[in-house]
């Protein structure tokens, strides 16, 4: 890493190794708005959270004082172990940022925007353009290196971006909607970047995608009405849905079966640990029977992952030929809804649109 001088690094963080924080950090706009209530988030070098929430839930608020750029009402922040509020210059140092929208120089070319970040962040010489021609490769915008800016598509925009963010090896990145307007291989090479990055980085993503859970985030935070209402892993986020591990059987039956008869197959799981309802349906053939098993709403972790595999050695005891077993993961889009919805429905101050 090529740091400018006086530049923070994870030695500068606090003793429990967080490279980003947020002390219950607050806004409120003019007429006594409230945008940001009392939000606390710390992240340690290797770990990418990701920001989820909708809009006008705070996100972007949120950023803007963790990099500095918005005074909090209350609370601070801290990068890489500095105050953001008492030396905005000195935690700026150690910060990769990924501002909403990728404002760039029109006129210039991407190398010349590099090298000029670069030169601003205190490089010179064979470091600079090593940087440089490093954060080119890693956005993968060579080909446009030397195009000016004006003449890009917002893909390619949002690279340059990118690159400009990373070109000094920050120890703390924070990206705005990294992914944004990029085609699926594009988000695809961002999402592997980011991977690499994290190594020697703290990284935040705010984003609206549901898939960038999954595929780029360590860690998942969910605000509404400025609060974090859900931090943990891509895992627990999908725990929340009561529906997970519901177990959908496809059974081959013989004429005797009376397929329709529901109360059949409600005796035959309703003694399964974890079982709650239990309905079932005529399948596309006259033979064919379409079981679905809900965990109880109580049921453990255990017993919503141990619902299928029991379920379908019920049934092959019984004598029935399985055609298909589905078991339900979890949908983010329904926690994500519930979550959200849960805290827009609890009385609190006047909110920003």
């Amino acid at each position: 890493m090529h740091d400018a001088p006086d530049t923070p690094s994870k030695r500068d963080a606090a003793g429990d190794g967080a490279m980003i924080e947020a002390r219950a950090l607050t806004r409120r706009f003019s007429g006594g708005v409230l945008a940001v209530d009392a939000l606390s988030l710390s992240v340690r070098t290797g770990e990418v959270v990701g920001l989820l929430g909708p809009n006008g839930a705070g996100k972007s608020t949120t950023i803007r004082m963790l990099t500095g750029y918005l005074a909090p009402t209350a609370g601070s922040s801290r990068l890489a172990g500095v105050d953001v509020q008492r030396e905005p210059v000195r935690a700026q140092r150690a910060l990769g940022y990924l501002p909403e929208g990728s404002p760039l120089y029109a006129e210039m070319t991407p190398r010349a925007i590099l090298r000029f970040v670069a030169s601003v962040r205190g490089l010179r010489g064979r470091a600079r353009t090593s940087a440089v021609d490093r954060a080119i490769a890693r956005a993968r915008i060579a080909s446009v290196a030397d195009r000016a800016v004006e003449t890009l598509s917002k893909g390619y925009r949002r690279r340059v971006g990118l690159a400009q963010a990373i070109v000094h090896e920050p120890p703390v990145l924070i990206l705005d909607e990294p992914t944004d307007g990029l085609d699926p291989n594009q988000k695809r090479a961002v999402r592997a970047l980011v991977a690499e990055l994290r190594e020697q980085a703290a990284v935040i993503i705010s984003t609206h995608l549901l898939e960038e859970v999954g595929t780029l985030c360590t860690r998942t935070g969910v605000i509404a009405r400025g609060r974090l209402v859900f931090d943990g892993s891509p895992e627990q986020l999908h725990a929340l849905d009561p529906a997970r591990g519901t177990v959908t059987l496809t059974v081959r039956t013989t004429a005797d079966d009376a397929p329709v008869r529901g109360e059949r197959w409600r005796g035959l799981f309703a003694d399964l640990a974890g079982a709650g309802a239990i309905d079932s349906e005529a399948g596309p053939e006259a033979s064919l029977v379409r079981v679905t098993i809900r965990p109880k709403p109580d049921a453990s972790e255990r017993e919503r992952t141990a619902l299928a595999p029991l379920a379908s050695a019920r049934a092959r005891e019984r004598g029935l030929a399985i055609e298909s077993l589905a078991v339900e993961p979890g949908r983010l889009d329904e926690v994500f809804r519930q979550l959200t919805e849960r805290a827009n429905a609890t009385p609190g101050p006047e909110r920003a649109a």
